[in-house]
């Protein structure tokens, strides 16, 4: 082969190589893009999460205080009605206003969800009941609630203030 062949050889397999670099470059130049769009879909993402959860947050204590607000509400007019009966001079009008008053929070609580918690009697529930104190007595079963010291609630069938119980415990 000549010198004038080989040369031409050599440059078109140069030519070959500035082609193929070319089109690396330009394969390196569109995955380099898709990076890029792909890291600002991501940052978009990221703040959309964030948008996302401040709303939440804000949506969930404004209900929170709707909910307060509702409650407060409802107890208004027995809280009035106290202050009423504190202002009355014969005891017996101060005890029907009382009463009254107990009544109406009663009311409310309950159509609120609220439930006292069942105890003398019962049968000790570690789930219903705290157990403050423990005698032997004659009177009850084993493992039997003897006293009522502190009443429990349940807020729709949640406890949220066990009762504090004194419990039979028979000795061996």
């Amino acid at each position: 082969m000549s010198k004038d062949q080989e040369l031409k050889n050599q440059k078109d397999d140069f030519d070959d190589l500035k082609n193929q670099i070319k089109e690396k470059d330009e394969k390196i130049q569109e995955n380099e893009q898709l990076i890029n769009e792909c890291q600002n879909q991501l940052l978009r993402m990221q703040a959309d999460l964030e948008n996302y959860k401040k709303h939440t947050e804000k949506r969930m204590q404004d209900h929170l205080e709707r909910a307060n607000e509702n409650l407060i509400i409802k107890i208004l007019e027995a809280y009035e009605d106290l202050q009423r009966a504190l202002q009355a001079e014969k005891s017996d009008d101060l005890r029907e206003g009382v009463e009254l008053i107990y009544q109406k929070l009663r009311g409310v609580l309950e159509n609120e969800g609220l439930e006292e918690i069942t105890a003398e009697g019962e049968k000790f529930d570690p789930f219903k009941h705290e157990a403050l104190m423990a005698e032997d007595n004659e009177k009850y079963e084993n493992g039997c609630i003897i006293q009522e010291l502190g009443k429990g609630y349940t807020l729709n069938s949640k406890v949220i203030k066990y009762s504090k119980v004194k419990v039979c415990k028979k000795g061996d």
